[in-house]
């Protein structure tokens, strides 16, 4: 389920790209649609998303993309949907925390109360080799029978560690890298690293996570994309 947890960031990082009037990394165009795979450490698929930007509007100088997101297993069975925001302001995006927390958990815990904190996932119009970017985290209290039992997902370290060229069934795209330590609590700590890379105009193309000891313990690749 960490690898789950995992997988839905940014995508985080979700695969859509973006304007140059915004951001270059990230879309704020209404109908913009993508998919993105998640692979085990086995390279068999184990789920299937879809992005689609439902509504743009603007707020008080800001951008602000409404994404709406399903999850299907292998099979191609519905697993769960849910919904974030892309806000852009100046030249940099910043992407909702709840993107952070995998569909399927949102599903699991919905009859749960709980409450969800955090800090936004920021990426910046321009990204250099070298370049240090903030770090992103997200805490769920949840109430269950009485008790409190806390989670905690967060993105260390983050920062551009080179440039690369991606092919994917989506297309070739050129890439910078973003490298970060991955750290899930809840009860017990769990480490671990991750790679990604994102292309102007589309975003996330490709990602690989592994866990403390290096080993690869999952991946996600776009799979299709269309503007």
């Amino acid at each position: 389920m960490k690898n789950q947890v995992f997988a839905m960031m940014f995508f985080l990082c979700f695969s859509i790209g973006t304007a140059q009037e915004c951001n270059s990394y990230y879309p704020m165009v209404e109908g913009i649609t993508a998919e993105l795979t998640s692979y085990d450490k086995k390279g068999k698929t184990a789920a299937i998303v879809n992005y689609q930007i439902t509504d743009v509007r603007e707020e008080g100088g800001q951008k602000i993309a409404q994404i709406s997101s399903s999850v299907k297993d292998e099979k191609g069975e519905l697993l769960a949907n849910s919904n974030y925001e892309v806000t852009c302001s100046g030249d940099v995006v910043s992407i909702d925390f709840k993107s952070m927390m995998s569909p399927q958990l949102m599903e699991q815990y919905k009859d749960i109360d709980f409450e969800i904190t955090g800090n936004n996932i920021e990426i910046p119009n321009n990204l250099n080799v070298g370049d240090k970017l903030p770090d992103s985290n997200m805490e769920m209290i949840m109430n269950m029978a009485g008790m409190n039992m806390k989670m905690n997902v967060a993105m260390k370290d983050r920062s551009v560690s080179g440039k690369e060229t991606i092919t994917t069934p989506a297309g070739i795209f050129d890439c910078v890298v973003i490298t970060y330590t991955s750290e899930f609590k809840m009860g017990m700590t769990r480490n671990g690293t991750a790679k990604q890379w994102l292309s102007k105009g589309v975003g996330m193309v490709k990602q690989e996570d592994y866990n403390g000891n290096g080993k690869l313990t999952g991946s996600s690749m776009l799979t299709a994309f269309s503007k």
